[in-house]
């Protein structure tokens, strides 16, 4: 059996009057992420991941923000088409791990529908799906509630 390990990392402005989509679902705030896509730093870490992991570079070679195609695209679609390039590649996904850093809003309420939507979109078990929320205690970009970041590891495995 080949055990691969990737990780990613990603973050995003915040902006008033902009949706806010996160781990596929929509949370409810009065800011939102900003993006060439719907901005989602859960899905773009998880397709980091699991692109490192398989050495297939990352998110921005395979959906290039210069691409109008990627232009507010959901980011679950992102994730879907990374999974299939993994799988096509003979990986199957064992378990992500992803941290999101975010001031405010608290997500711990918002993580079970996230896990149940990105089981879903993966096509794994929600036990094999790790999310956590911290803040920067104030500090930073973060603290400073301009922006979020995540990140994430993800662990693949292929038969050979």
């Amino acid at each position: 059996m080949k055990i691969r390990v990737g990780q990613g990392y990603d973050v995003h402005r915040l902006e008033a009057g902009r949706p806010f989509w996160l781990g596929g679902i929509q949370i409810p705030c009065d800011f939102g992420p900003v993006g060439h896509s719907d901005a989602d730093v859960v899905c773009h870490v998880l397709c980091d991941a699991l692109l490192g992991a398989a050495n297939m570079r990352n998110i921005g070679y395979h959906f290039s923000d210069k691409d109008p195609r990627w232009k507010g695209v959901d980011s679950k679609l992102l994730l879907a088409e990374v999974l299939r390039m993994v799988r096509e590649a003979g990986y199957e996904i064992s378990n992500v791990d992803v941290t999101v850093v975010l001031q405010e809003p608290k997500l711990n309420p918002h993580i079970p529908a996230m896990k149940t939507c990105l089981a879903g979109v993966m096509a794994i078990p929600e036990e094999d799906i790790s999310i956590k929320a911290t803040t920067s205690e104030h500090i930073g970009f973060v603290g400073r509630s301009e922006g979020i970041a995540a990140h994430c590891v993800a662990l693949i495995f292929r038969q050979d």
